[in-house]
């Protein structure tokens, strides 16, 4: 009798110590349970992070596409033809006109590099086929012809990037293309004003 009540007690302790190891096995599987929401936050933020960056990135109009590819190659010919005449002209004039074009020029084009880089928009890095012929027969001038050549390409050229800078100016839609349009107006009005006189004196 007595080793039957032995026996049931055995029995009962090892029960109860059972329950208690099933009890702590449930709670600390409750723990891990409870503990991976954690991530989630984790996962979304990393969401908002894509999905703000998709949202910083501009979306341009076509107006304004447009005026950036133009600006673009006719700051790059500026550049050019200003470097082509600061070496092969003659005319103090014109050579000091050639100067500040590929000076000038090279500034402002550095400026819409910056807005592209921060646009996330990809410029030409060449000019076009129109762009290219006026250049190439520009270096086939000399003396006095290519002074003649390089002011009324000048005056032409100019009086264009007025006119498209002032419509990008008013009718465009990105704020900071906006900007670099108005700002870049007085330069580009000033050097209209000097390649007349250049062209005047080179008559």
């Amino acid at each position: 009798m007595k080793n039957s009540i032995l026996t049931l007690l055995a029995l009962a302790a090892i029960t109860a110590c059972n329950k208690k190891e099933n009890t702590t096995t449930a709670d600390s599987t409750a723990d891990t349970t409870m503990s991976s929401p954690q991530d989630t936050p984790t996962t979304l933020n990393d969401s908002a992070t894509v999905s703000n960056t998709a949202v910083t990135e501009k979306t341009l109009s076509d107006q304004d596409k447009k005026f950036a590819d133009e600006a673009a190659r006719g700051g790059m010919m500026e550049v050019m033809m200003g470097d082509l005449a600061a070496k092969t002209s003659t005319n103090a004039t014109v050579k000091a006109l050639g100067e500040m074009m590929a000076r000038d020029h090279g500034k402002a084009n550095e400026e819409l590099k910056k807005w592209a880089s921060a646009s996330g928009y990809t410029l030409p890095t060449s000019l076009n086929a129109e762009q290219q012929k006026k250049h190439d027969d520009l270096k086939t001038k000399k003396g006095s012809e290519f002074d003649k050549m390089y002011t009324d390409l000048m005056v032409n050229d100019h009086k264009k990037d007025i006119a498209d800078f002032k419509k990008e100016a008013s009718e465009g839609s990105e704020t900071s293309l906006k900007g670099f349009a108005s700002k870049t107006l007085p330069t580009l009005e000033h050097h209209l004003m000097e390649s007349e006189k250049a062209k005047t004196a080179v008559k």
